[in-house]
């Protein structure tokens, strides 16, 4: 497997920022991991594995090894009456095996339709969007230790998912490479189509609920706000939608009427973050190359040649301002490098 040296990070991120890694390997399957893994010269070398790169803020070169995860291949493994298991390699692009799980007809992915990255961030970021989020649909994940290159299989239970949250970022975090992951999907679709505005669309569309009319609606709402990283520099939703409790929220609904909330268990509430950012005057706000976006708040954007450092100084502006405004602190969903 060969290693090469300072490698620019441009190609690799939706930031589309600039970056050198010390080290740079791609690797197709675990035995090629395992090779590169066992070279003694990168041993005690830090290590950053890659996916998509949809979900991270480079600031700096890393001086260490870059690791491109590339492992392909979709199966299925096994069925019963009501679901079918089917196992991706990490290195799949996401929205592309959403897209042949639906022309399988296979159900419970079309909410989540679009999202840019792999397969392996599924699980690591429990993404999730419209009313579903993977741990809703996630059996199992296969996963090698960075260190003493053992094989550790992960259930739902030992995921500890919360909300775009897992034990990979904690716990376990730059500890293991996801490889492959098994989802349960369901032969006799359950629709999801009260979050959001997938009821409109499908009536804009003239169409009744499928898991390809889902998700086809599903696609329209998330092109028509979200920029494409292709041709702007961005991760999509760079903050969490912040959870507050019952007193909170009233307290907020008596000073802003048209807060946007949402009911969770627990008499808790999930605020809109876009609607705070926007209410707090962002939406549209460019400084130099980097900004927040002009049609969904809630997404920061490289025009160009911003620097990490820009999107992150930005970002500690937008959470102190709604701080400041709303008495709420955003959380970054995107991870910082």
């Amino acid at each position: 497997m060969r290693v090469q040296e300072n490698v620019s990070l441009r190609q690799y991120n939706t930031f589309n920022l600039d970056a050198t890694a010390r080290y740079f390997a791609a690797f197709h399957s675990r035995e090629a991991l395992e090779e590169i893994l066992a070279d003694p010269q990168y041993k005690h070398t830090r290590k950053l594995i890659l996916g998509g790169g949809s979900n991270i803020l480079l600031t700096k070169d890393f001086d260490g090894l870059v690791l491109k995860n590339e492992i392909k291949g979709i199966h299925t493994v096994s069925e019963d009456e009501d679901h079918v298991y089917v196992k991706a390699g990490a290195g799949e692009n996401w929205h592309q095996f959403v897209m042949h799980c639906i022309e399988k007809g296979y159900a419970g992915l079309e909410n989540l339709s679009l999202i840019p990255g792999n397969v392996g961030a599924s699980p690591m970021q429990n993404i999730g969007a419209y009313g579903v989020e993977i741990k809703d649909v996630f059996e199992e994940l296969e996963a090698l230790h960075l260190q003493d290159h053992t094989l550790v299989s992960f259930n739902k239970e030992a995921c500890a998912f919360g909300y775009r949250e897992s034990v990979f970022k904690h716990q376990y975090k730059d500890q293991f490479v996801i490889l492959q992951v098994i989802y349960r999907l369901n032969k006799k679709p359950v629709f999801n189509t009260s979050y959001g505005a997938i009821e409109q669309e499908l009536e804009r569309l003239g169409k009744k609920p499928s898991i390809r009319s889902i998700s086809e609606a599903v696609i329209n709402i998330r092109s028509s706000k979200l920029p494409n990283p292709a041709e702007i520099g961005n991760a999509g939703s760079f903050f969490k939608n912040p959870e507050v409790t019952k007193e909170k929220y009233e307290e907020l609904k008596l000073a802003f009427p048209a807060v946007v909330a949402y009911p969770l268990p627990g008499d808790r509430y999930k605020l809109a973050a876009g609607w705070l950012i926007e209410q707090s005057g962002w939406k549209g706000y460019r400084n130099g190359d980097a900004g927040v976006h002009a049609r969904q708040a809630l997404v920061l954007v490289n025009y160009g040649h911003a620097k990490g450092e820009d999107i992150v100084e930005l970002s500690w502006q937008v959470v102190e301002s709604v701080k400041e405004k709303f008495g709420v602190v955003l959380e970054r969903e995107v991870n910082i490098i």
